[in-house]
């Protein structure tokens, strides 16, 4: 019986893909060893917290006595080498968990210094860069003070320094690239931050961590950090939680953003789970793979498409510190293309044909191609652009490689068929 072929791909694009996977291999196995030793790290605080079944039952009303609830904050803290942990369902998204770590720690006539030159565009209104009078950290006689990465993106120590006299409460590092080619940050470069933080000030060092969790073997709060925050629909969901975020840290700190998340003297005794632990679970339980997988999408997308004569960053053969990958597409025309190819090789709406819109948040007109079991799922494959120069495209995820892999070489396709490669 003769096997089919499932997509129109050219015998061009297939042996580029061919030769991105020869190109890719040294990498691929290692982001195999990484994989094994995180997803050893996690079965081990499943066995050590006890896990069992009766730890996936659903509360309700106030959710008191929710053993599950609390020795999933006590996995989540083993993981990710932290005192405490918060992990809810009820936590949006990954800008919502992070305003809950800010509001938590910061008091007003604190400053909060970021020391990774301008974060991602959603929490600008939760700093108070934009949307005067929503509530923001501004609105409440929160300062913001920012170091600028160096010329070739990365931290500044000595900026950093300099800044420090000011004495801020709180140091803030994003982790991940957000919408700019700059490098991501290693979980080495975070530590000698928190280092000189802590060697010059009694400032909290917090991380947004979002698409960086289980990239590494270690996490920034192995190194240091006081707190960390991210989503359970990115990394550390691992495509199966259906919602939530986490915050991990010094225990006082998590206190203090459980007093955020719920309410003053209540903290991290309420919260009812509604039959999410399961989800929850198992999604933290499947994340070191998932990301393996994802990495492993990210590697071969940045070789195919230096093959194919674009810049990408990182390049196929850099150490990976977060799930993104971003390509040089150079226009408008092939950034709408690539996120159409990359929608047809969705499983959810793959007949949807993305076009740019005003995306809340966003200050330009932004493309998406994400069809996911889980709207909005970062885990799960996905591109995505601003119409803005320089015209670059970040995909990130993938459940698993294989369905990745196929879905990046349709993208790769419509831009031969158009004639923009």
């Amino acid at each position: 019986m003769e096997t089919k072929n499932f997509f129109d791909i050219s015998e061009r694009i297939k042996i580029a893909s061919d030769a991105a996977l020869k190109k890719a291999v040294v990498k691929l196995d290692e982001i195999e060893e990484i994989t094994e030793y995180n997803q050893q790290k996690v079965l081990a605080a499943f066995i050590n917290n006890r896990v069992s079944e009766a730890d996936f039952a659903g509360s309700t009303g106030y959710g008191y006595g929710d053993s599950g609830r609390d020795k999933l904050d006590r996995i989540y803290a083993e993981i990710f080498g932290a005192e405490d942990a918060i992990v809810r369902h009820s936590f949006t998204c990954g800008t919502h968990t992070l305003a809950v770590a800010l509001f938590g720690v910061l008091r007003p006539g604190d400053t909060m210094l970021c020391v990774t030159g301008t974060p991602y565009d959603t929490i600008h209104s939760v700093i108070g860069l934009s949307g005067e009078g929503m509530g923001s950290l501004k609105d409440y006689g929160i300062g913001y003070e920012q170091v600028d990465l160096d010329e070739n993106g990365r931290p500044d120590l000595a900026a950093i320094e300099k800044a420090l006299e000011t004495n801020p409460k709180m140091v803030y590092i994003q982790r991940s690239r957000g919408y700019s080619l700059r490098p991501s940050l290693s979980v080495k470069e975070i530590g000698e931050i928190a280092d000189l933080v802590h060697a010059k000030c009694d400032a909290v060092v917090m991380v947004d961590n979002c698409y960086g969790e289980l990239v590494e073997k270690l996490e920034p709060t192995d190194v240091g950090v006081d707190l960390i925050a991210g989503s359970l629909i990115k990394n550390a969901g691992g495509s199966i939680a259906r919602t939530g975020g986490y915050i991990a840290g010094r225990a006082d700190l998590v206190e203090l953003c459980a007093y955020r998340a719920t309410t003053p003297g209540l903290g991290k005794e309420v919260g009812c789970t509604l039959g999410e632990n399961r989800n929850m679970y198992m999604g933290i339980f499947n994340a070191p793979h998932v990301v393996g997988q994802a990495l492993q999408a990210a590697v071969f997308a940045a070789a195919l498409f230096e093959n194919l004569g674009f810049k990408v960053t990182p390049s196929s053969d850099e150490s990976r510190h977060d799930i993104i990958q971003a390509l040089c597409l150079e226009t408008p025309e092939r950034l709408v293309e690539f996120c159409q190819g990359i929608q047809s090789g969705a499983p959810v709406d793959s007949y949807v044909v993305p076009e740019p819109w005003d995306m809340p948040g966003y200050d330009s007109k932004v493309i998406m191609a994400a069809g996911a079991f889980i709207l909005g799922s970062s885990i799960e494959l996905s591109a995505d652009a601003p119409l803005r120069e320089p015209y670059a495209v970040w995909l990130q995820g993938g459940i698993n490689f294989h369905s990745a892999k196929t879905a990046i070489m349709l993208a790769a396709e419509k831009l031969s068929k158009k004639g923009l490669i």
